[in-house]
């Protein structure tokens, strides 16, 4: 490679992956970072604070959690560089081999439709209070048809998410990234001054518990943390979208997006926890009064930022199904007219099936808290496993010299083992709870 020896001792710089567009610039990048790590999660933090005894014990792991999060993204952004690839998946199974691909195929359709079911459950809660409380005032009778999920779900998807969702690249979500990045803001904000002003009605419990029940309670945090962060299933498609594609430059990316991120998730986990105790709700919307204005006002502008975030997990869900339909069609088994995947005819029947199955899946699924576990647990292999594997792979490619290969070969198998517990650790209180 140029300008690169065996005995280098630096990460070198590779070309740009062929297949990607460059039409997203670095704030852009930023924003939808931001966006895809800012989801649902936000809500369970205050619960997450509780569950691991107090906000010193919850905040170290966010810590030492972050120092993963931000190296992941790094390591993805120079994967992708070596392998060429412009997808997760096709990182992946360029680096890991076919094996190793299928299944980061499997887990990223199902992690991405299960996190597709959790928003539009979110929506459809938020929904559902909106309405409750702009009919509190009448008199107690049953709730109108035109307030029931079932209707105003398949109405908001028919109506924003669907059109939202269509478009061919993910620059376009830089748009709609912005707003829902602010309403994410508003939330925290919110949060934050109703524990100073402690407005009437509002109950909270006096000196909450400081200190972790044990050691387990504190590991329990890690899986909501990766259902909050997870950003890295899009990191590769945002890398290979971007006009500057340096390396540094997508490290500076990486590090701006989840420190503002962390600063959101902080705030909301703290002052949600020490406004509620050991009483906070897994929503900790829902801990507050339904007829509080300030709080109708949150409801509102969180549902619009997941209603933004949901089309970048869609277009990655959708970027494996039609890397799929392109593999199948050049085995002859489909079509030669409609081999590309990212034409109208295939993308939009492609959409417009990924909506209606979360969308029935929804009435089926079960409480928010109680499959963030599994989501959280899924995602380690995102955020861990696969990243550690892609730089232990990318290791046996690249002329590094040996003392550097040596440490990220290391730091490749420590990821890939911190990811292996989580996901063991999340997987088994999931089944324990269930049971």
């Amino acid at each position: 490679m140029e300008g690169q020896t065996p005995g280098s001792r630096g990460l070198p710089e590779k070309p740009h992956p062929a297949t990607a567009a460059a039409t997203l610039s670095s704030m852009g990048a930023v924003f939808i970072l931001m966006k895809s790590a800012l989801g649902a999660g936000l809500l369970n933090f205050p619960w997450a604070f509780s569950k691991a005894g107090g906000v010193v014990p919850a905040f170290l792991v966010e810590l030492v959690s972050l120092v993963f999060l931000i190296s992941g993204l790094v390591i993805l952004g120079y994967a992708a560089a070596v392998s060429g690839q412009a997808t997760y998946q096709g990182v992946v199974r360029g680096l890991c081999g076919p094996a190793i691909g299928k299944l980061c195929e499997a887990c990223f359709l199902v992690n991405l439709l299960m996190i597709s079911v959790a928003f539009l459950r979110v929506i459809g809660d938020q929904l559902e209070k909106l309405c409750d409380s702009l009919l509190s005032g009448t008199p107690p009778a049953p709730q109108p048809w035109y307030t029931d999920q079932r209707f105003t779900l398949p109405l908001l998807s028919a109506l924003v998410i669907l059109p939202l969702s269509t478009p061919r690249e993910i620059a376009f979500q830089k748009y709609t990234s912005i707003l829902g990045t602010l309403a994410a803001c508003y939330l925290a904000l919110v949060i934050t001054v109703q524990y100073y002003l402690w407005p009437q009605g509002l109950m909270r419990e006096s000196g909450p518990s400081l200190s972790p029940a044990s050691w387990t309670s504190v590991f329990s945090v890690f899986p909501t943390i990766c259902f909050g962060f997870q950003c890295h299933e899009a990191a590769i498609s945002i890398y290979c979208s971007m006009h500057k594609r340096s390396l540094s430059h997508w490290a500076l990316v990486s590090v701006l997006s989840l420190l503002a991120c962390c600063l959101i998730y902080s705030l909301t986990g703290v002052y949600g926890f020490l406004t509620f105790g050991t009483e906070v709700s897994a929503d900790i919307l829902m801990s507050y009064p339904g007829n509080d204005m300030v709080i109708i006002v949150a409801r509102v502008l969180f549902a619009v930022s997941v209603v933004t975030v949901y089309p970048i997990v869609l277009f990655l869900g959708r970027s494996v199904m039609q890397d799929y339909w392109r593999r199948s069609c050049l085995r002859g088994w489909g079509p030669r007219a409609l081999a590309d995947p990212s034409g109208l005819w295939v993308r939009v029947p492609l959409t417009v099936l990924w909506v209606t199955v979360t969308l029935s899946m929804v009435l089926f699924m079960p409480d928010l808290s109680e499959i963030v576990s599994i989501i959280g647990g899924i995602s380690s292999f995102f955020i861990f496993i696969f990243p550690g594997l892609c730089l232990i792979c990318a290791m046996g490619i690249e002329p590094i010299g040996p003392r550097v290969k040596c440490c990220l070969e290391v730091w490749g198998v420590v990821s890939v083992l911190l990811g292996t517990f989580i996901f063991g650790q999340s997987t088994v209180a999931a089944v324990w709870e269930m049971f």
